[in-house]
């Protein structure tokens, strides 16, 4: 792991969870971290206060993390950090005191952070190939800095993390989010994330924060032997988008990718270019 990511425990005991049930394909249970804008304003009018804390204690993100270990999440090392992670930095003053929640928030130009329990359970998909690398997620590419939420989580658990945004004020938004939290082994990069970053790779997990038809030529050519990619891809059924799991798997001296599906998401479109 990092040598700056955070080595102590959770402060208070958190509950065992048995392995996790597949998840439905209904509605109720379609992971939505980029909601339409509509919806997200909507949480955020409902202006609930978490129990009386201060946003900046330790003990509403973990009861943050607690209520999604609850939920299925149950990677600790996860789990801590996106306890570590002060997500109400990452918003916009006015949308902070829904941070903590289980949602998404716009964070301005068509955009949203996404839920906690999605970014969570991306990155558990990632960490369960990170047993080679002794739980480290090695190098990371991340597709869609977005705010910089998830580039913030990641690096808690990466060796090096590269992230990259083609719309140019959220890149800069991120890189001031980024920077107040001292993170330096995360690099920000403004630029066209279907062609992903190959100066920076091979890369041992690519994440990918937008979705499309299929995985970009790139992401593939860019993940190292024995690497992982996750991202939101359209279902082969044509009905809607799911999470799938790329692996490169080298055996007898061969390569070979993987790809395994898992359950349904909505993410924005990805786009080329830059704006």
């Amino acid at each position: 792991m990092n040598s700056q990511a955070p080595k102590r425990r959770f402060p208070l005991a958190l509950d065992k969870v048995g392995t996790r049930a597949p998840a439905p394909a209904s509605a109720r249970d379609l992971l939505m971290p980029q909601r339409h804008l509509r919806e997200a304003a909507a949480d955020a009018a409902r202006q609930v206060a978490p129990s009386g804390l201060g946003l900046d204690s330790a003990g509403v993100r973990l009861r943050m993390v607690q209520r999604l270990q609850r939920e299925g999440l149950r990677d600790e090392r996860v789990l801590q950090a996106l306890a570590d992670v002060p997500r109400h930095e990452f918003v916009d003053t006015a949308l902070a005191i829904q941070a903590y929640e289980d949602t998404s928030l716009p964070i301005g130009h068509g955009q949203t952070i996404s839920k906690p329990s999605v970014v969570g359970r991306m990155i558990e998909l990632l960490m369960a190939a990170a047993a080679a690398r002794d739980g480290n997620l090695g190098r990371v590419l991340e597709i869609g800095t977005g705010c910089g939420y998830q580039a913030a989580v990641l690096a808690r658990l990466a060796r090096h993390v590269t992230s990259i945004e083609r719309l140019k004020p959220l890149h800069d938004k991120a890189r001031h989010h980024l920077t107040a939290q001292r993170l330096n082994h995360v690099r920000l990069i403004y630029g066209d994330g279907r062609l992903g970053h190959k100066p920076g790779g091979p890369y041992e997990c690519i994440i990918a924060a937008a979705g499309g038809e299929d995985l970009p030529p790139a992401w593939l050519e860019q993940l190292a032997p024995g690497g992982r990619l996750v991202a939101p891809m359209l279902d082969p059924s044509g009905r809607g988008q799911v999470l799938v799991v790329v692996d490169h798997v080298v055996e007898a001296g061969a390569s070979r990718i993987v790809r395994t599906l898992h359950e349904p998401v909505l993410f924005v479109p990805l786009k080329s270019g830059v704006m």
